[in-house]
């Protein structure tokens, strides 16, 4: 700080045309110790992941595969479900085990104040673009979305969702599970 100011206030007194020159304007500061990183490129022989989605994104964790029988089947890590209801559309992501992992409604208000209505096209679009952030954001890429009643898929609303959910980068197939 000290030697920057004596600098400034020498180049002050240069352009007027009085003061003198200095031998070296530069000052060299040297480290006090010097740190060896070395020892962070070591690798512990043994490893344990502590996530436990890890064996989910390798595609290696089970799927449930006694449902085939029941609807909606059960073979999935994460699924993405649409519930439009008389007033609202909602969406949400289901893990196997029954939790919802993400979410998101019209009935949000973030949501809803940008909307004409809370329900249609444009509300299941926009929803589809929010989930898809959400999901992105929560860490899943791959979600199962074949869980719709057939009849139902053909709404353009549905398929609207579905489109904007893609192209925010979610993948709506998940990977085949690898066997072992």
């Amino acid at each position: 700080m000290a030697l920057s100011s004596r600098l400034l206030a020498a180049g002050r007194l240069r352009t007027r045309g009085a003061g003198s020159n200095f031998a070296s304007t530069t000052a060299s500061l040297k480290a006090e110790t010097e740190v060896d990183t070395s020892e962070n490129e070591i690798v512990a022989p043994e490893f344990t992941n502590r996530n436990p989605r890890n064996l989910e994104q390798l595609a290696l964790a089970r799927k449930e595969r006694g449902w085939k029988t029941t609807w909606p089947k059960r073979e999935f890590w994460h699924r993405l479900r649409l519930e439009r209801t008389q007033h609202y559309v909602e969406a949400f992501v289901e893990h196997c085990n029954g939790d919802i992992v993400v979410s998101a409604s019209t009935r949000e208000w973030a949501i809803k104040r940008h909307l004409y209505s809370p329900k249609g096209v444009a509300a299941c679009q926009n929803l589809g673009r929010v989930m898809a952030q959400r999901c992105l954001e929560a860490g899943i890429n791959f979600v199962n979305f074949k869980a719709v009643i057939p009849w139902e898929y053909r709404c353009d609303s549905i398929q609207a969702f579905e489109k904007a959910v893609q192209e925010g980068g979610v993948i709506l197939r998940e990977p085949r599970r690898i066997y072992k």
